[in-house]
């Protein structure tokens, strides 16, 4: 039986078709959490759900692009639909293209800051008024280790994103604090995920391919938001940062 505090929570998850949001998906969903997926690719998301169900979990899956405002409150609205409340926001979606400032790939950090920034400020919009009506909730951001140092040239625009990511979610607890509402950040090093693969510039690849070499299990991370989720309510984790053992950076 799943633990006392994960145990038939719901929790919406974006970017789940795949990654940490896939292995998050379905380790709550074995602790007795009633899962919501979101993701680009409804194929994947369902074969997530119908995995999840197979086991003897509760999941439900939605197509959600998370820089379009009105499908993330869809996403809300169908987890509310399917399973009566919101729980746990898990803002995982999020893109690394790599390639140096001067290549001036300008679409590609428009595209970070509204997958990485504004996808994550959507979900909190959305979720936030029926977080605030149950009087609890817990908003849990994936950042990375790449918010808090720097790597150059290749990933300022991408660094900057999960600074940014970092700062929203010290303000959203300063702020949702006396609302019940706890907030978490989970600082991720290398894990072995298809982040390393949206990269456009081939050097680029080649190189983090490198990089992965020591990544570690999504499945690490699972455990870290599970870690986050099933304390007492008047105990916040606020920021856990996992690498692999190995890991310098």
């Amino acid at each position: 039986m799943g633990t006392s505090n994960i145990q038939e929570k719901v929790v919406v998850i974006t970017g789940a078709s795949s990654g940490i949001g896939e292995s998050t998906a379905k380790f709550l969903a074995a602790q007795g959490a009633k899962v919501v997926l979101g993701a680009r690719r409804k194929d994947r998301t369902d074969a997530v759900v119908k995995e999840v169900t197979a086991a003897g979990g509760k999941a439900a899956g939605f197509a959600v692009d998370v820089t379009k405002r009105v499908e993330v409150e869809a996403l809300i609205k169908g987890a509310i639909e399917s399973f009566g409340r919101v729980d746990v926001l898990i803002n995982n979606a999020g893109i690394m293209p790599i390639a140096p400032i001067e290549a001036l790939r300008v679409d590609e950090w428009d595209r970070q800051i509204d997958v990485n920034i504004k996808g994550l400020l959507y979900g909190v919009a959305a979720a936030l008024p029926q977080m605030q009506k149950q009087k609890s909730g817990h908003i849990i951001n994936i950042t990375s280790v790449f918010g808090i140092k720097v790597f150059a040239p290749g990933g300022t625009v991408y660094c900057a994103t999960k600074a940014a990511g970092r700062a929203l979610t010290e303000g959203l607890r300063m702020e949702l604090h006396s609302q019940n509402i706890r907030c978490t950040m989970i600082s991720p090093g290398a894990v072995a995920t298809e982040l390393a693969e949206s990269s456009s510039d081939e050097g680029t690849r080649k190189n983090l391919r490198e990089f992965m070499k020591m990544a570690i299990s999504p499945n690490s991370i699972a455990r870290a938001i599970a870690y986050a989720i099933e304390q007492p309510a008047e105990v916040e984790i606020d920021e856990v940062v996992v690498r692999p053992t190995v890991q310098d950076f």
